[in-house]
């Protein structure tokens, strides 16, 4: 299984300490080199961990394949979506809303960073989604309280506290 992946999925299975369930769970993981140039900058708190991750998983991109696209996609995901299709990749890691829309447009199979924990727990892989996803409340990646909500009840875990 081949699993091509975007930065902001990235970037959140990073801060969670995520990045060690994609290879058990997809295999074979790849990025475009403007998906490691955007997640391995110098000034992102998660290039450390990022860079030494991908250091081996960076391919180069045949842009003579073509997705459709809106006016506001960004070079990392319209790289990572021509992968995908170069790769005949299984899944698109990406977990911004918009180009999740263009990817299905594009007949892209997608999964997002949550998608990756509830699989690592039902996998044994992780114990608890809770715990992963308050790290990633913690950072600077946004995830909505509704999307919280629905993941815990999949995982079969609730954020009730008896009052």
């Amino acid at each position: 299984m081949i699993l091509v992946a975007d930065s902001s999925a990235l970037i959140a299975l990073s801060v969670c300490e995520g990045l060690g369930y994609l290879e058990p769970l997809f295999g074979e993981v790849y990025v475009p080199m403007a998906v490691y140039r955007e997640t391995c900058a110098a000034d992102k708190p998660e290039a450390p961990a990022l860079r030494a991750y991908l250091q081996d998983k960076v391919r180069e991109v045949d842009l003579t394949g073509y997705v459709y696209l809106d006016a506001f996609a960004d070079v990392g995901e319209t790289e990572a979506m021509v992968l995908y299709k170069q790769l005949r990749a299984n899944r698109l890691l990406i977990d911004d809303q918009r180009g999740r829309k263009i990817a299905q447009l594009n007949h892209i199979q997608i999964i997002g960073s949550v998608g990756v924990l509830l699989r690592a727990k039902k996998a044994g892989l992780l114990p608890t989604v809770s715990a992963a996803l308050h790290k990633i409340q913690q950072s600077r990646v946004y995830l909505g309280p509704d999307l919280i909500a629905a993941v815990l009840k999949l995982a079969g875990e609730t954020d009730e506290t008896p009052e």
